[in-house]
């Protein structure tokens, strides 16, 4: 399959050119290979574009990209630009649009483990609403581990500092700690976030609401998992997801 044509489903698909953000989303790294296999990753890093090759794809999509700001292309970052061009393997990113996406987002696929029932968007963020919060069945807050704990890998951080039974959840995955003041406005019973806070669980203390934090590269693995099965059964290209996780 032709790169261009998979760029163009997807910059459409998860409405790349409408999203701000600081990622440079879309394609970022191009090949002139046809593409036969597509791998879906959470960083773009040596580690994973070296598994990449390993399972022969020509192109990696990832939700954490190289290019964020204006930066030289030196040092590890063009040790990683140098190995893609020289593999002649493309890269793809796709950070907000990803967390944010309806169908294959990183939240979407929380809510659906959660069994969150009309979710709806809450946590602004570069102008985008990109967390979700809505009604779950009644349960506490170690039922809701386990729900994730079939679902994800790592160690969940539980912090039960309000009510015992939770019935609306409020979600944003990656690093979400520092926004639990817009999950406290939502009346939400737990805030499920990835990457830990200091300050999240002082304000949490506070303001009696449960936290939880599942891991920044943990609760980022869900979407790019769900964007490859759809683009096996909306394109027909095989893929691939690679497993590098950070321990955070």
């Amino acid at each position: 399959m032709k790169l261009s044509q998979i760029t163009e489903y997807l910059d459409d698909f998860l409405m790349i050119p409408h999203i701000p953000d600081s990622s440079l989303n879309g394609l970022q790294v191009e090949t002139d290979c046809n593409i036969t296999k597509a791998a879906l990753a959470v960083d773009a890093t040596l580690e994973t574009f070296e598994q990449a090759k390993t399972k022969m794809a020509e192109l990696i999509i990832v939700h954490h990209g190289l290019f964020w700001d204006k930066v030289p292309i030196r040092g590890p970052l063009y040790r990683r630009v140098r190995y893609l061009i020289e593999n002649r393997i493309g890269l793809y990113a796709a950070h907000l649009p990803l967390d944010m996406h309806s169908e294959v987002g990183n939240n979407a696929e929380l809510a659906k483990i959660l069994g969150i029932e009309d979710a709806r968007p809450f946590l602004r963020y570069k102008g985008s609403l990109i967390g979700l919060v809505g009604e779950v069945e009644t349960m506490n807050i170690h039922k809701v581990a386990r729900l994730l704990g079939n679902h994800i890998q790592g160690d969940i951080k539980i912090f039960p500092l309000g009510k015992r039974e939770i019935t609306r959840v409020a979600i944003c995955s990656g690093g979400g700690g520092q926004d639990l003041n817009q999950a406290i406005e939502t009346g939400a019973d737990l805030y499920l976030t990835g990457e830990t806070s200091h300050e999240a669980v002082a304000l949490a203390r506070d303001a009696e609401i449960n936290i939880m934090f599942a891991g920044h590269y943990a609760t980022e693995t869900l979407g790019p998992k769900a964007l490859g099965k759809h683009i096996e059964t909306t394109l027909g290209l095989p893929t691939v997801f690679i497993e590098a996780p950070t321990g955070l």
